[in-house]
């Protein structure tokens, strides 16, 4: 199967998951729970009022290793200019960021990490639900970003609930 397929086939429209495809062209799902979800949600936010250019959520981007999908990614205006035609993103943007999800293995993760960077991104951060953020360049891990953004006041925030009476 082919990213086009994928996109074409009606039956896998409007899914309450992601889905990627790995590189002999089958489906892989993962769903996202709702802590996911709103982590995802919240950091898109912060890096849009932060770093400005454009942010995405769940962009299909071409690896070597099929198509994948990152949480949030951030692009420059000219990353957005170059690719705004595609169906999916033929390389990825200068950032990437990973949601981890108790069924991720570290070797799963470390494997996306280095197929994003491949694919043309200049960091890939991790972020754990309890707000720990692990930050890697083409040198491996990294202590300090290229990128101006801090998530750490979203990511420990409680969730709040309010209901009408």
């Amino acid at each position: 199967m082919r990213w086009q397929d994928v996109l074409a086939d009606p039956s896998l429209q409007n899914l309450p998951y992601k889905i990627e495809l790995n590189e002999k062209g089958v489906i892989e799902m993962s769903p996202a729970s709702f802590s996911h979800s709103r982590l995802q949600a919240k950091i898109a936010v912060q890096l849009s009022l932060q770093l400005g250019g454009e942010v995405f959520t769940e962009l299909a981007i071409q690896t070597s290793q099929g198509v994948r999908v990152p949480d949030v990614a951030w692009g420059s205006e000219s990353y957005t200019l170059m690719h705004q035609a595609e169906l999916w993103a033929s390389s990825a943007p200068e950032l990437c960021i990973e949601i981890l999800s108790p069924s991720n293995t570290a070797k799963d993760m470390l494997e996306r990490v280095e197929l994003f960077l491949q694919a043309g991104a200049i960091e890939v951060w991790l972020v754990e639900e309890n707000g720990t953020v692990s930050q890697y360049d083409s040198t491996g891990q990294i202590t300090t970003s290229r990128f101006a953004a801090n998530l750490t006041s979203l990511l420990c925030q409680p969730l709040t609930l309010t209901h009408d009476p």
